[in-house]
């Protein structure tokens, strides 16, 4: 699948950068995409997990100095941090010279708050480029592709598996991966079987308020322990905390985040569910659906958008709160249903935080208005409008 623009971004960033850092968890594409970059240049892979590869960089100054006027792409960067340091004399050096182009590429499984010393050694030389699981916006028009995009989720591999179950066995094998090899390699030191059953308990609380002491009790291990789990797994573009939206509204506000795995194709592998008929009859069904709109929106959101949720001790809530960078304010409500009921706990709460406008999510359907600034929209317009 051709992904049209995060290609487009990619290509804006490497005229302008030196160096270009493309993140995003792993089998997500990274490789596969940096690779068809057609740039008019000569491009040099190496894969940092290759040792053939790896032992080309015992020297790493000798070695990437003899690539003047071409593009390296370093695969697999959190591998070997002590890298940086070399890239940022390279870079240095060739800025001299008159050279203001890109000169590396590297692409990584990790946040750049987990690759600390890229933020601090590369700093005004790197940019940084998300690339996601496929959105909705990305997948051919078919009848059934939201439904199959919602319980494969959007790892290619998964996502174009020839059914079902063969999506919920990549998913299975993805999982297997990180719990037994990269997780511990990331200096997580539980045991696998500790670690599958954190992500399984992560899954039966999709869309719900983050309890750090109740995972932290039914694991057996310690909160602050829970804590750096949380961090890890979120600087691994796994998990997805939403904050809870935090101005003076005069209420008793929950301050707790909301946690979603970010892929659901993953979520429903770790609930056990084998096809679409096995979710809709689940009673996951509705944070799924809800966590998946909040992740297609929150890919599609402009620069600078703050999301959040907003929770108050008496249960008024909305799902999503949109805060532009001019000040406007957009509440969502997800709800898995094609004629939803605008309730007066929704309408009251767009009047507390001050909502420009509100909007019911639903599956599919034409757009049409609940109310003066309230309106029912499919997903996939709701996306088109961003």
């Amino acid at each position: 699948m051709i992904r049209r623009t995060i290609i487009k971004q990619l290509h804006s960033r490497l005229e302008a950068v030196p160096v270009v850092a493309l993140l995003g968890s792993r089998q997500v594409g990274k490789t596969t995409l940096a690779k068809q970059l057609q740039l008019g240049k000569h491009c040099h892979y190496l894969d940092l997990e290759r040792p053939s590869d790896l032992a080309k960089l015992s020297d790493p100054e000798l070695y990437l100095s003899g690539f003047e006027n071409q593009l390296v792409i370093l695969d697999e960067i959190q591998r070997i941090p002590e890298l940086f340091p070399v890239l940022r004399s390279l870079v240095d050096e060739r800025r001299q010279k008159g050279e203001r182009c890109c000169h590396f590429l590297i692409l990584g499984s990790a946040s750049p708050e987990l690759l600390q010393q890229s933020s601090e050694t590369l700093a005004g030389r790197i940019s940084y480029l998300e690339l996601t699981p496929l959105n909705l916006l990305e997948l051919p028009q078919q009848d059934d592709a939201s439904a199959t995009h919602w319980f494969r989720g959007g790892y290619p591999d998964s996502y174009l598996s020839v059914d079902d179950a063969t999506a919920m066995q990549w998913c299975d094998d993805f999982i297997l991966s990180y719990t037994e090899r990269y997780l511990p390699q990331m200096g997580i030191n539980s045991t696998p079987i500790q670690l599958r059953r954190l992500c399984s308990m992560l899954a039966h609380q999709q869309g719900a308020t983050l309890n750090i002491s109740q995972l932290a009790n039914s694991l057996g291990i310690s909160a602050k322990t829970i804590r750096h789990y949380l961090d890890l797994l979120e600087g691994l573009f796994l998990i997805r905390r939403l904050p809870a939206w935090s101005r003076n509204a005069g209420k008793r506000l929950v301050k707790a985040p909301k946690l979603y795995l970010r892929d659901t194709g993953l979520l429903h592998s770790l609930a056990g569910l084998s096809d679409l008929e096995s979710l809709l009859g689940h009673p996951l069904c509705g944070h799924s659906w809800e966590g998946y709109c909040i992740e297609q929106i929150l890919q599609k959101l402009p620069k600078g958008t703050g999301a959040s949720h907003y929770r108050t001790q008496a249960g008024a809530e909305i799902d999503l709160m949109l805060e532009a960078r001019d000040g406007s304010r957009t509440a969502i409500e997800i709800k898995r249903t094609l004629s939803p009921k605008l309730t007066r706990a929704f309408r009251e709460s767009i009047e507390t935080v001050k909502a420009d406008r509100g909007f019911y999510i639903i599956p599919e359907g034409e757009r049409y208005p609940m109310a003066d600034n309230v309106e029912a929209i499919s997903l996939s317009d709701y996306l088109e409008l961003l």
